[in-house]
């Protein structure tokens, strides 16, 4: 990528809720961010205690500004409220048009929705915890897990997972989920030839479920995936690019379907 910004760059901010995840997520998160283009802003945002104590190390080694929040009250988080405005900001000012936003805090919900309808691609890195409100209201999800061995920030220690008996690896399961075949039902009803794109079926499936990627289901990529299930079927186009249809099966099932609703 051209290290001088272009107008057809993309510009992606970084902005992690420090009080809601620990610092280990930092670089799962700037990888993932990396992705949809160039990081033009980093922030952290939380309150004394978690700024100058278990993030203080990792925002300087990544280069990210501090963002420090006074609580004005007990029990009030105006770290979230300046996470928010910032984003807005940075978003009208034009100086960012994607955002990823670290935190598995669903009342960031509703900025993700508002920064959307803007115009803007939203991705949120979280915990197994985030909730279904907060994952469906971005553009795209990954989770990130704890890693056996981590770095306690608070005293200095490294806390390390019991040694576990060594086994042979074992062949991953390959799960076929129905609601594939039912993406490419829909979407095929609408062509003219009964085929979809395959480029256009990953792109409608990420748009459902933000989180949705094949190697959650034991796969490599989609193809692989679409490889797997006796009612759908891949073609090679000719100019080397995939499409999928349903299997002559698959296609009297979903009519004989529809009969039975009409």
């Amino acid at each position: 990528m051209n290290p001088n910004h272009s107008e057809g760059d993309t510009r992606v901010a970084v902005l992690v809720d420090c009080d809601n995840v620990s610092p280990d997520i930092i670089e799962h998160a700037l990888r993932v961010a990396a992705q949809f283009g160039r990081v033009v802003l980093r922030r952290g945002y939380g309150n004394h205690a978690t700024l100058g104590n278990r993030w203080q190390d990792a925002l300087v080694r990544q280069a990210f500004t501090p963002c420090l929040q006074y609580q004005y009250a007990a029990g009030k988080n105006t770290a979230d409220i300046a996470l928010a405005l910032d984003a807005i900001e940075a978003l009208f000012d034009e100086r960012a048009d994607t955002f990823c936003l670290v935190t598995s805090d669903s009342d960031f919900a509703y900025l993700c929705r508002k920064l959307r309808e803007r115009g803007a691609v939203v991705c949120i890195v979280g915990e197994s915890k985030t909730p279904a409100a907060l994952r469906n209201a971005s553009d795209h999800f990954s989770e990130w897990s704890r890693p056996e061995h981590v770095q306690d920030a608070s005293n200095d220690t490294v806390t390390a997972a019991a040694p576990k008996k060594v086994e042979p690896p074992k062949a991953p399961v390959k799960l076929r989920p129905r609601f594939v075949v039912e993406a490419v039902s829909l979407m095929a009803s609408n062509s003219s030839d009964g085929k979809v794109a395959m480029g256009a079926l990953g792109a409608y499936l990420k748009r459902t479920d933000s989180a949705f990627s094949p190697k959650t289901y034991g796969h490599s990529g989609l193809l692989d995936m679409i490889k797997t299930y006796d009612l759908l079927i891949s073609i090679q186009e000719p100019g080397g690019h995939y499409s999928v249809k349903l299997a002559p099966k698959a296609e009297q099932v979903s009519e004989e379907q529809e009969a039975a609703i009409s």
